[in-house]
């Protein structure tokens, strides 16, 4: 076992022992394994994965951050997570649309690049949540 903490802007979103992990790290997906050695790396939105100490397995979306192992330590600091049975259809589907949207009319509003970078990032985690949620609703 080794301890997991996840956490986010607002708060410590999850922190407890778990016996395995797996995570959208920017070069693919990863395992973490007690006694996993040093890393630190990028994370991407996608699914992560973990099985806690009664060996129930988690399914969460996250966005980027960034993933740091250490003496049987999994630290995530990430933009967002947010358990798949906590996802909110309606809410993703909108929030998917609301990018789209804005990215389409980018051109026109003249943004600054940063501007359509961040409406690039946040259609990426509204296609991510969409992705999770139907993945685990079949």
């Amino acid at each position: 076992m080794f301890h997991l903490s996840i956490v986010t802007p607002e708060k410590v979103f999850y922190e407890a022992e778990v016996k395995s992990l797996i995570l959208p790290g920017s070069e693919g997906y990863l395992g973490v394994l007690t006694d996993h050695a040093p890393l630190i790396t990028t994370l991407k939105p996608g699914k992560l994965q973990f099985r806690d100490g009664e060996d129930k397995l988690h399914v969460l979306a996250v966005s980027n951050g960034f993933l740091e192992v250490s003496r049987n330590k999994a630290n995530l600091l990430v933009e967002a997570a947010e358990f798949a049975e906590d996802i909110d259809l309606e809410r993703a589907k909108a929030a998917h649309q609301k990018a789209k949207d804005a990215l389409a009319s980018a051109g026109e509003e003249k943004l600054l690049e940063i501007e359509v970078k961040a409406l690039q990032m946040a259609l990426e985690r509204a296609a991510n949540r969409l992705k999770i949620y139907r993945d685990t609703h079949k």
